[in-house]
């Protein structure tokens, strides 16, 4: 799609070269959204792959995903021995559904901030307990989760002017057991359902529901909840309101797949037979 709205583009190479932002500007990294329709408002683009920010830099306690980072580059990531939860990374890749041509140019920063139900990124920085790093418009800098970060369908915590700079994943939740479930109205549908379990050593089981809900949901669970006890705090945490509701699904059905791989990812973390 040509944005013939569009007067210019700038290309800054560091974050004081950022230009005051103005009504009518656009971040572009990908742009895989930005060019599919239509975006009369826009007068002006801010190309950030100037800035050259590395995609991925692991250290000692954090993997950081700069928020340019394609989908490509995520997925190729060589991870250690002792990630058990690499396997993510790949199961979330593909539940885009999408061609080469997106994954090496989508990128895990706009799929954070389009803030759609089923943004793959954002379920799996959320399983992974992702801290944002966002750049203000004011100069200052803030950290939030990704599961506060995402307040709901296409909303989240950026006010005008903000950018996403970055999201670390502690190497200590890479590390730990996970099971992964999605589910889809169609074999290469959007994610109906998507939901991601992970244990800690001590037992702790958590629980991340995404696309089926209109924003992250975590559920924390200190001893192993048996069937009964894992529907009850589902059916009290996610009240009816909180189920997305498009062509890809009826929110009474979202709620039954939801209970439905909850208890599949109770069972394989657990060892007990799902009921």
């Amino acid at each position: 799609m040509d944005l013939n709205t569009i007067t210019a583009v700038a290309h800054p190479q560091t974050r004081a070269q950022l230009p005051a932002w103005t009504a009518g500007d656009a971040w572009l990294a990908g742009g895989t959204w930005l060019f599919s329709e239509p975006q009369i408002h826009l007068r002006r683009l801010i190309d950030l792959t100037d800035l050259k920010w590395p995609a991925l830099t692991i250290t000692e306690s954090h993997l950081s995903i700069a928020a340019t980072c394609t989908i490509a580059e995520l997925d190729s990531l060589a991870c250690p021995s002792d990630w058990l939860a690499a396997p993510l990374i790949g199961q979330c890749c593909r539940a885009f559904l999408a061609s080469f041509k997106i994954w090496k140019t989508a990128t895990v920063g706009g799929n954070l901030c389009m803030s759609l139900p089923a943004g793959p990124m954002i379920s799996l920085t959320s399983a992974l307990e992702g801290i944002c790093t966002i750049w203000k418009a004011d100069g200052g800098e803030q950290r939030i989760s990704v599961p506060d970060f995402v307040t709901g369908n296409q909303r989240n915590r950026l006010t005008s002017g903000d950018l996403v700079r970055q999201i670390d994943i502690p190497i200590a939740a890479l590390r730990r057991r996970t099971a992964f479930r999605q589910i889809s109205l169609a074999p290469v549908g959007r994610s109906a359902a998507l939901l991601i379990g992970s244990l800690d050593p001590d037992g702790t089981l958590t629980l991340t529901v995404t696309a089926s809900t209109v924003r992250p949901i975590q559920l924390t669970f200190r001893n192993s909840p048996d069937p009964n006890a894992l529907r009850d705090v589902i059916a009290q945490q996610i009240t009816d309101d909180l189920y997305h509701t498009d062509i890809h699904g009826e929110p009474l059905w979202r709620k039954h797949m939801t209970l439905r791989l909850a208890e599949e990812i109770r069972g394989e973390l657990l060892g007990g037979s799902p009921s």
